[in-house]
């Protein structure tokens, strides 16, 4: 596993970050959570709709230059629909744009963080990517 320049482990999340988002992601229909490549990630159906990482030192470099930060942050990244990534919103912090699918999105999770959003901005993500029956299933 890759990780922090030199110490060949990656940076945990913070456990009640992954707790918090793991309320969340776990009542929805038919999710798997799996440690990613660094972080934790939820899917539905092999399609990933939420993922937590830590960026430290500047790793991993993708998502540092994506959040515009060396860390050490905690961020999440999800999914959105296209039309909801143009809104000026989600290209000014604490939200940042990754270049790697049009329709991803990214937070920085710190103390300010509005829990009440990420719920919504997770379920969101998981309607994007979900099956239509499984999505119909949520509130």
């Amino acid at each position: 596993m890759a990780g922090v320049k030199g110490t060949g482990k990656a940076p945990a999340v913070p456990r009640e970050v992954v707790a918090r988002l793991r309320v969340v992601c776990l009542e929805l229909p038919e999710v798997d959570e799996q440690a990613a490549w660094t972080g934790i990630r939820w899917s539905v159906r092999r399609r990933n709709f939420a993922h937590v990482l830590m960026i430290q030192d500047g790793w991993p470099p993708a998502y540092a230059r994506a959040a515009g930060t060396k860390g050490p942050a905690c961020v999440l990244t999800f999914r959105l629909l296209k039309e909801q990534c143009a809104a000026a919103r989600f290209r000014r912090a604490p939200f940042f744009r990754p270049v790697w699918f049009p329709n991803i999105a990214g937070l920085v999770i710190d103390t300010r963080c509005d829990w009440d959003e990420v719920d919504a901005l997770v379920r969101n993500s998981y309607r994007v990517l979900a099956p239509r029956k499984l999505a119909d299933r949520i509130e």
